[in-house]
């Protein structure tokens, strides 16, 4: 697109100035781009094509949004209309025109526009054979500019998005997928953590980036490291390994092994003869394993995460990580493990032990090879996944819903009855079906995304802990309270096994856990759960935040059960602080909450007269009214849950329902007198004989009167059912809206 701008450009030039010399003012071009006025384009660098040396592949095109494909059309219109008008006189000048575009954009060819980025450009080990050469200088130039649009487009972009929340990593994982969709190659891991540790607000990120550091290196040493282990020795290396990885104890052993190892060669050698020899000192070189210790594997970890990623861990072992970055034991073994293939016994394992190893050798249960590949994309499938996506964004919720199922029909026939792309379709139609009102089958569909996404990608999952999640508010929904805390339970779980405590999705799980047992009447156990909620909410959303209001308001609807009155007061005083900054004191939410303020008011001061009475002996008690103290009913907190987890019901009333159906006929009377207009001007424009034939045209006044019976009504149903732009679903009074399907959090919108 660039390229073609900068022939425009040349091309225009060219022209004016020929148009000069002849004393003929130039033609201006309708596109109104890249005039002889205007300041030269500067070069930018596609990252599109750029693969990195650890296979993964950048996105296409980064940054060119519609706005570019605009101006790439109005460049290929100003090629067309400079060359058309004069072809001859521009044919000698078309080399000179494309040289000089191609040169603007860094082309590797003069004659046509050729980037393409040498990985091996900048390898000390590589020698050129013209080391001084004008191509090896652009080739050069080009991987310069991608790494300066990476470093500053493309990486602060994505800290942006993980500032607004619109992209929340949970592990390693799913981070890199965070780099590699905006085209940013892991060797960049080292800066994003140094632009990360400035940031307080993104700390569970930068912990996450250091932890994949850490993993990715110890990937690189554990190669190394069993290359010269033997096959009988493999259990006893991968433990002692571990142990000197994320083990307390301070001098790890693995001596006894080896000497099991040598002596039953040693036995072999007295029937073998002389082959026993060779085989035994092949025994004796391939035991250095045995001699690793702490100090020595966090050394080398702390040299290759420098070499690969520019990062200082400045750490000696793997307590110095945890107290500098946050890490988890648990969540750096995690990682490795899935990494590298090694399956370890299922027991708990006391890491802090500074008295006895951590692992032992009947710890390790297996090994099994990990295999990079790319998963092959059914493109139909793709398509109408995405169509139907579309379709639910504009309110379009059982359009969207047949186009989905038209998706998943196709995606198992590609792929069969388990994929992930089949668990990821499962979980938006058990979302559609949750939202239309169908809670059971929600529930079934859901069930089965669970039940999939633990087949084909993991117990421990990041996808697996939302489904969880998902499935625990549809089982609320149908009245299957225990099932769904256990769920919570679960999904918390395995949360703190991927990040800790310290990240806003333990904050969304909190919520839910406080509200199901706030429903259940476990006040004293739900209130420590929303405390622990507020914090994480107030730490990386801002005390601003509405979701820090609405974890107030659940605050204090727990201590207004437990009695709490003066606490409850002060908590909903905050509520009604944020609401009236955010929103305004007009707005519903605002007055709900002074009206809240005004109840719990009260209910203090009738405890508090009651509480000077019986200090005082009177016998007045009786005078008092009795506290309101309400058990939450369960639609309440089902809407709290809906609240919570993204799922927005905006109730309207019918005199709202009114006015909008008084637009709609206001926009089409609109479209009628558009179309009227339109005809007078073509009727007034043709011959008599065209005339005649148009009065002959005109329908009758019957007909027209058939039109005008129409009910608004039905005129308003058809408007909608046609696809307004307003994009809403009127049914019932309930408007669903495209906050109906966010992801997680509480939509900052109002009613």
């Amino acid at each position: 697109m660039l390229f073609i701008e900068h022939a425009a450009y040349h091309l225009q030039l060219l022209r004016n100035k020929r148009q000069e010399k002849a004393n003929t003012p130039p033609k201006e071009v309708e596109t109104g781009e890249a005039t002889a006025a205007d300041p030269p384009l500067q070069g930018v660098v596609c990252n599109g094509h750029v693969e990195a040396k650890d296979g993964s592949v950048g996105g296409l095109c980064n940054g060119h949004g519609e706005s570019d494909a605009l101006q790439s059309d109005d460049a290929k219109k100003m090629v067309e209309a400079v060359v058309e008008s004069d072809v001859e006189s521009l044919e000698d000048s078309t080399r000179d025109v494309v040289r000089k575009a191609a040169h603007a954009v860094g082309s590797l060819r003069d004659t046509e526009f050729d980037i393409r980025f040498n990985p091996d450009v900048f390898s000390s080990g590589i020698r050129f054979v013209d080391a001084d050469g004008e191509e090896l200088k652009r080739e050069k130039t080009l991987v310069k500019e991608a790494a300066e649009f990476l470093v500053g487009v493309q990486i602060p972009k994505m800290l942006r998005h993980c500032l607004e929340h619109s992209s929340s990593p949970i592990d390693g994982y799913t981070l890199s997928e965070a780099m590699h969709v905006r085209g940013i190659n892991m060797r960049y891991l080292g800066k994003i953590a140094e632009m990360l540790a400035e940031m307080p607000q993104l700390e569970y990120v930068h912990t996450i980036a250091v932890a994949e550091m850490i993993t990715r290196a110890m990937k690189h040493i554990f190669k190394t490291y069993m290359q010269g282990v033997e096959q009988l020795s493999l259990a006893a290396s991968v433990s002692h390994l571990l142990n000197c990885y994320v083990g307390a104890y301070a001098t790890p052993h693995a001596a006894d092994a080896a000497e099991e190892l040598l002596s039953r060669h040693s036995r072999k050698k007295n029937r073998r003869g002389l082959k026993n020899k060779r085989t035994s000192v092949l025994a004796a070189d391939n035991t250095d394993w045995v001699h690793m210790t702490p100090k020595s594997l966090w050394s080398d970890v702390v040299a290759e995460v420098r070499a690969y990623y520019g990062f200082e861990l400045g750490v000696d072992g793997v307590d110095g990580a945890v107290a500098r970055y946050g890490v988890q034991k648990i969540s750096l073994l995690r990682s490795l493990c899935v990494r590298c293939g090694v399956q370890i016994l299922l027991r708990d394992y006391n890491m802090e032990s500074r008295t006895r190893q951590a692992f032992g050798e009947d710890d390790i249960v297996n090994l099994f090879p990990v295999v990079k590949h790319v998963n092959p994309k059914a493109t139909d499938a793709h398509n109408f996944y995405s169509t139907g996506q579309v379709k639910i964004q504009r309110g379009f919720l059982k359009e969207g819903f047949e186009v989905i199922s038209e998706a998943l029909n196709l995606l198992n026939n590609v792929y069969g009855a388990m994929h992930p792309e089949i668990a990821t379709c499962l979980r938006l139609i058990a979302r559609l079906n949750y939202i239309m009102g169908e809670h059971a089958e929600a529930m079934v569909q859901q069930q089965k995304a669970v039940l999939m996404s633990e087949r084909v990608l993991g117990v421990d999952h990041p996808n697996t802990v939302t489904e969880y999640t998902h499935l625990a508010l549809y089982c609320f929904a149908n009245t299957d309270i225990s099932t769904a805390l256990k769920l919570l339970y679960r999904a918390r779980y395995l949360a703190l096994l991927l990040h800790g405590e310290n990240h806003p999705e333990v904050a969304l799980l909190d919520s839910n856990i406080g509200l199901i047992l706030h429903a259940v009447g476990q006040h004293d156990l739900a209130l420590r759960f929303l405390q622990k909620s507020l914090q994480l909410n107030t730490k990386y959303y801002g005390e601003d935040s509405m979701k820090v209001a609405v974890s107030f308001h659940l605050k204090a609807r727990v201590q207004s059960c437990l009695g709490d009155f003066r606490g409850a007061l002060q908590s909903e005083k905050e509520t009604f602080a944020i609401y009236k900054q955010q929103l305004g004191e007009e707005h519903d939410k605002t007055k709900e909450s002074s009206e809240c303020l005004k109840h719990l008011t009260q209910q203090a001061v009738v405890l508090q007269k009651k509480m000077n009475e019986i200090y005082k002996g009177g016998d007045k008690l009786n005078d008092f009214p009795p506290l309101q103290i309400s058990t939450p009913s369960m639609g309440s907190v089902l809407d709290l849950l809906n609240i919570i987890n993204g799922i927005l019901f905006v109730q309207i009333s019918p005199k709202e329902i009114e006015l909008f159906r008084r637009e709609l006929e206001r926009r089409q009377g609109l479209d009628i007198k558009s179309d009227c207009s339109q005809k007078e001007v073509e009727f007034q424009t043709t011959t008599k004989t065209d005339a005649a034939q148009t009065e002959s045209a005109v329908p009758s006044t019957e007909s027209s009167q058939l039109d005008s019976d129409a009910s608004p009504e039905a005129e308003a149903a058809d408007k909608a059912a046609g696809g307004d732009p307003a994009s809403l679903l009127v049914s019932d009074g309930l408007v669903q809206t495209q906050a109906a399907v966010a992801p997680s959090g509480v939509e900052e919108v109002a009613r």
